[in-house]
């Protein structure tokens, strides 16, 4: 047997015998090789590619065994090095968390690679439906009728299908359900909370006007 044949053998009794390559094997008994932890910065840039979902500091300072005021320094400075850098994607704190979005300047490239023709978006009703509720949340469906003069139910389940708005509890003199915004609703807009929504609110009845058109409104066909 040759000298490369011999080494073959060798590897491949090891595995057999003990089911791994790569541990150091004394006798019958195997010592792990321990993997040197990485830096802060790396570990949360791991932990922020595998979120499906804005992730907060202090979730990521118990994930990472570090301080919260160290967590939330490197992801400043993370942010702050990829904008530096110009990269194709950013660092952002929206919704209470922290989530990689692509560069603002790169939409035109991501738009042709992910939706390719074919989009999925709100209709023109769902938009408008959407829109009272953010600004007047917590509301109810038929608030929400009256100011736009047909019924909305059908559009209200499918916002709330897309997790864009939920359950608020109910209104105490008649008991309809309220609805409001998530906080996907803030992720999808990139918003850190409500505050930083348009001024548009003043182009909308206040709460007395509501009242109004609703005892004065008369049901109209669910709108898709």
């Amino acid at each position: 047997m040759s000298e490369q044949e011999h080494v073959v053998e060798e590897v491949i009794d090891e595995v057999t015998d003990d089911g791994v390559v790569g541990d150091e094997v004394v006798g019958d008994d195997m010592v792990s090789v321990e993997v040197e932890a990485p830096e802060l910065s790396a570990a949360l840039e791991a932990l922020l590619l595998v979120a499906d979902e804005p992730v907060s500091a202090m979730t990521l300072a118990q994930h990472t065994k570090s301080p919260v005021p160290d967590v939330e320094h490197v992801l400043a400075t993370l942010a702050a090095e990829y904008t530096e850098q110009g990269r194709g994607f950013d660092l952002r704190e929206v919704a209470g968390g922290w989530r990689y979005y692509t560069r603002e300047n790169c939409h035109a490239v991501i738009e042709r690679f992910v939706l390719d023709g074919q989009q999925a978006r709100l209709t023109q009703a769902s938009l408008e439906t959407l829109a009272v509720i953010a600004y007047r949340q917590p509301v109810s469906r038929a608030r929400v009728s009256a100011v736009r003069g047909v019924n909305v139910d059908g559009v209200v389940r499918t916002l709330v299908a897309r997790g864009l708005i939920e359950e608020s509890g109910t209104e105490p003199e008649s008991g309809a359900i309220l609805y409001r915004t998530t906080g996907y609703f803030l992720e999808r807009l990139g918003l850190s909370n409500l505050d930083e929504l348009p001024p548009l609110a003043d182009h909308l009845p206040d709460i007395s006007m509501l009242d109004e058109l609703t005892e004065g409104s008369v049901d109209a066909p669910a709108t898709l």
